[in-house]
């Protein structure tokens, strides 16, 4: 017998799904921008600067929203009224013991399983607080090469966008040794934040196989389903 069990609100879940698309968006249009491996498929070669300039454009959107959802899961993780992560971050005793079971867990296959699992564990927290780290390294490394690209110190809004962005984004640019080496980090973190997903997605279908409580619904739902004996 199995009792319904509710893991993510409708907002959570709305944010998952425009971190799906906002990554696949920002990774097509990102590798275009370094390398236009379609460009030559255009016929009219005047399109091709338009070709590019759509791409910036969505390669920008995508990654303002990436940026604004790490910003209100960052804020969620303290304020939340349904789950606060941040419990699950604090190293005491119980969160380590938790992390370490969930990864032998994993390793076992199964074979072991000494926790909880129809809550969020703090192995899953830390995955999740991974991936905000890196969409949020590489929003400083993204907007220092946006900024360096405005030259002339303007922009359609005025100058204090590049003055600000110079503020904020500047020492990246010194600790990486300028734009080649911040776009070398740039391109490097995309294939880290690939890793990720796919590890995520593996790791979901791994648990609903494995422990038979429906977890891959919770992103389409919001529950999943634990056994009651």
């Amino acid at each position: 017998m199995y009792k319904k069990v509710p893991r993510m609100t409708k907002t959570m879940r709305v944010f998952h799904w425009i971190n799906v698309f906002s990554v696949l968006t920002a990774v097509i249009t990102g590798l275009y921008i370094a390398n236009p491996y379609y460009q030559a498929l255009i016929a009219e070669p005047a399109a091709h600067k338009y070709v590019m300039a759509y791409n910036r454009f969505f390669h920008f959107i995508a990654a303002l929203l990436l940026d604004i959802v790490s910003v209100a899961v960052a804020y969620l993780y303290f304020r939340s009224t349904f789950d606060k992560p941040i419990k699950k971050l604090i190293p005491n005793r119980e969160n380590l013991i938790e992390f370490k079971e969930v990864l032998l867990n994993l390793l076992t296959l199964n074979r072991r399983k000494n926790f909880d699992s129809s809550h969020s564990d703090s192995f899953n927290v830390v995955w999740f607080t991974i991936l905000h780290l890196l969409l949020v390294w590489m929003l400083f490394t993204g907007f220092y090469l946006y900024v360096q690209g405005l030259e002339s110190g303007l922009s359609s809004i005025g100058k204090w966008w590049p003055a600000l962005l110079h503020i904020v984004t500047d020492w990246v640019g010194w600790l990486l040794g300028g734009q080649a080496g911040v776009r070398w980090w740039h391109h490097f973190s995309m294939w880290i934040i690939l890793s990720w997903v796919v590890f995520h997605i593996y790791y979901q279908v791994w648990r609903t196989i494995f422990w038979k409580e429906g977890d891959i619904a919770i992103v389409f739902g919001g529950y999943k389903f634990k056994k009651v004996k």
